[in-house]
């Protein structure tokens, strides 16, 4: 290990996380790989934080604090005292397996042009984990197609390539674009570079009730709405504002209400398949293709549903309603990142 110049910098936000504070940090000091710094930055924490992290004692953390500037800023500062080549995520509640870094490092060397790299991740809600995992697509094509739609990365999962990030201009601190900072940086830097999953579940993902990601405000929504926009009209070769673009990223994210009128469904087909044209390979595309006119099928069916005069009916009709719920139900699926 070098502490001047290790390899890998993770960079630890840390908020009012006293609870979970400790074990996240030593979850990082237990890695398998040595050649890393932890840069811990104390975002204005009014808790115990301070206290907790003011009695750490090794030589690979390096503390920081400053008033509260929200995750983002945070995130930057982080990543501007980083001297690793790569940049590791670590949340204040969550929890990094052994083996992690090892294998992320391992991966990242090997693939020069990966900008980002995540991980499966186990659940815990709250204390207890459970039965549940963020599987994400681990192959490029997949993941670019996933990131149309939604964000198929666990934020405290990701190491990302320093100079890459650099070139991007690192997170958003736009109000109007953040949160989520992370999907929004994840965009960005899908096109500068390649990117990863890896297949193994490397750490443990806290979900607390009343979180934003467990929430999901109607501003939150929209900010989502336009970056799933911009990724749709980068791959299509088209503007974010295209009528057909929006259509697409509105109605996977229920935002119907923000569409001007009836959308025009065959030209959102056609718009999606053109986008997987751009970045997936035969015979790969043609499971994505299928995928993607399910999709617009799902959304055409919401769409009818949702009609004023179609709704009338549906609360007179027992057997229509019926095939409402099938409907909406099939909308759902397509909504949720595989």
């Amino acid at each position: 290990m070098s502490v001047v110049s290790p390899l890998v910098s993770v960079v630890l936000p840390v908020f009012n996380g006293s609870p979970y504070l400790q074990d996240a940090i030593d979850s990082i000091l237990v890695q398998v790989h040595d050649d890393y710094e932890l840069i811990v930055i104390d975002d204005g924490s009014t808790d115990d934080s301070a206290l907790i992290l003011e009695r750490l004692n090794d030589p690979r953390i390096r503390f920081f604090r400053q008033p509260n500037q929200g995750l983002a800023a945070t995130l930057n500062r982080g990543i501007a005292h980083a001297r690793g080549q790569y940049i590791a995520r670590q949340d204040q509640d969550d929890l990094s397996y052994p083996e992690r870094l090892e294998k992320q490092v391992t991966f990242m060397e090997s693939h020069p042009d990966c900008v980002l790299l995540g991980t499966w991740a186990q659940i815990l809600e709250v204390d207890r984990p459970v039965d549940r995992f963020h599987r994400h697509p681990v192959d490029e094509a997949e993941l670019r197609y996933q990131m149309l739609f939604n964000n198929p990365f666990v934020h405290s999962s990701v190491m990302l390539r320093k100079e890459a990030v650099q070139q991007v201009g690192g997170y958003t601190t736009d109000p109007d674009r953040q949160p989520p900072e992370d999907f929004e940086l994840w965009s960005r830097l899908s096109r500068v570079g390649q990117v990863a999953n890896i297949g193994e579940v490397l750490m443990a993902y806290r979900e607390i009730p009343g979180s934003m990601s467990r929430v999901g405000p109607s501003p939150f929504r929209r900010r989502l709405i336009t970056i799933c926009a911009e990724n749709l009209a980068a791959a299509a070769l088209l503007a974010p504002d295209d009528p057909d673009v929006v259509a697409i990223a509105a109605l996977t994210h229920g935002e119907a209400e923000a569409l001007p009128g009836r959308p025009d469904f065959s030209r959102m087909q056609s718009l999606l398949l053109r986008a997987i044209d751009s970045f997936a390979p035969d015979p790969q595309a043609l499971s994505l293709r299928q995928d993607a006119l399910g999709r617009v099928e799902a959304m055409r069916a919401g769409w009818m549903v949702r009609d004023s005069a179609a709704y009338g009916l549906l609360h007179t009709v027992g057997p229509v309603r019926n095939v409402a719920k099938r409907i909406w139900r099939l909308l759902q699926r397509f909504r949720r990142t595989r």
